[in-house]
């Protein structure tokens, strides 16, 4: 009996146990005439996966459901097989990127897309935490791809298969090129599985979505018939008393719409205006000492500003360049969420590996905004000092790291990047 696969022929779900069965060796075959919406709710199918869900996997031995058990299966009838890794390790990390493919990419990409497509109430504030979770995914996911062309060992694993399928779907729907530009690594990992011959067997060419789609009303289907409406009047005749509640209601549902003010945005004004100061930075092409420092002390608001230094906790793994370059850009990258609170300069330091990472800050505010403690999780990779400008040393240290000044507390910069 051949391995019989019940799912669309585009459904990137069904895609992972293709592709494998592919690389594998291993025959399987999509149902003919397979119909979503139809074919799924039939008491046929419902007796084979009483919720009616897709992909399904019927074999010799009884029916499979869920995608990434179907795709482990399929490996498997294949004895030694290199998608599943060579060692107890690379099990582990297969199955780790496994769950962080569906976890942390496929489940915020649809929370992002379902609800544009009218599945889903939509609602604005949702989006946005859909589309930072999806970010900080996606930047765990650069900084690895920064130094591994595949997810574990040199080849193609079931790890590349499952997190290459979610996403497909989001890269074909809803990422488009100003969105994954954010992610470069990610995208030539993308473009290089999507074109191994064997995934482009099953997918045939993928093209990127050009726009993010609409958003599609979800109130449609609820409304009432026409049968119905006739009604309303007497009913709110009736319920006079009621009227309050039920406009109460419709404000609690609205409520979520507007975006919450930040609450930096609610700090007694500052004098200083941090636009000013970052094109002063930008500007000053000669005499830096003279024009952009003193210029930064002359408009620097103690009270309503606060300089921080930062230094990475794991100097002693930046043994490679790139990749300690990489890292540090992938930090600027995601601290994104907080340019109009802040401006940062970062060291690359040394001429020789380990290289040292170290930085500093200037943020709105006497702490370190809790929203970036929370959304950036590269913070917590780093020890953090607040600068005490009464300490001429320390204000000094400010101005050789603003200057990008070479030597650097006796050692030579190999980089310096610019937050503003």
């Amino acid at each position: 009996m051949a391995l019989v696969l019940h799912a669309g022929k585009t459904n990137k779900n069904g895609y992972k146990a293709l592709i494998v069965a592919e690389y594998s060796g291993v025959k399987v075959e999509l149902a003919p005439n397979f119909e979503m919406g139809v074919t799924n709710k039939t008491p046929e199918f419902l007796k084979l996966n009483p919720i009616g869900k897709v992909p399904l996997l019927v074999t010799p031995d009884g029916p499979i459901f869920e995608s990434n058990a179907i795709a482990r299966y399929v490996a498997r009838l294949k004895a030694d097989n290199p998608l599943c890794g060579s060692s107890l390790i690379d099990y582990a990390r297969i199955e780790q990127w496994i769950d962080f493919g569906s976890m942390e990419i496929d489940a915020n990409v649809l929370n992002w897309w379902v609800p544009r497509m009218g599945r889903r109430a939509y609602l604005p504030p949702a989006e946005e935490a859909a589309i930072s979770a999806l970010k900080r995914a996606l930047g765990a996911l650069n900084t690895h791809l920064a130094s591994n062309t595949f997810l574990v060992g040199h080849s193609v694993t079931l790890a590349d298969i499952v997190v290459g399928c979610n996403l497909y779907f989001g890269f074909t729907q809803i990422l488009i090129k100003s969105f994954t530009s954010e992610f470069p690594h990610v995208e030539r990992y993308f473009w290089t599985l999507v074109n191994q011959p064997t995934f482009k067997k099953v997918m045939g060419d993928v093209k990127q979505a050009v726009s993010v789609p609409p958003v599609v009303s979800a109130k449609k289907p609820a409304q009432p018939a026409k049968g119905k409406a006739k009604e309303e009047p007497k009913k709110e005749a009736k319920k006079e008393p009621e009227k309050p509640k039920a406009e109460a209601a419709e404000e609690v549902e609205e409520a979520p719409k507007p975006k919450p003010k930040n609450p930096l945005d609610l700090l007694p004004p500052s004098k200083m205006v941090l636009d000013d100061w970052k094109r002063l930075y930008s500007n000053t092409k000669t005499n830096f000492r003279e024009v952009a420092i003193k210029g930064f002390w002359d408009m620097y608001d103690p009270e309503g500003y606060s300089l921080w230094f930062c230094e990475y906790k794991y100097n002693d793994e930046n043994t490679v360049s790139f990749v300690t370059l990489n890292k540090v850009g992938g930090f600027l990258q995601r601290m994104d969420l907080a340019r109009k609170y802040a401006f940062g300069k970062m060291l690359v330091i040394g001429s020789e590996a380990p290289f040292k990472v170290k930085g500093l800050w200037l943020f709105r505010g006497q702490e370190i905004p809790k929203f970036v403690m929370d959304e950036c999780y590269d913070m917590e990779l780093y020890n953090w000092t607040k600068v005490d400008i009464s300490d001429e040393n320390q204000k000094e240290r400010v101005n050789q790291m603003i200057e990008d000044q070479e030597p650097f507390e006796g050692e030579a910069l190999l980089d310096a990047k610019c937050f503003k």
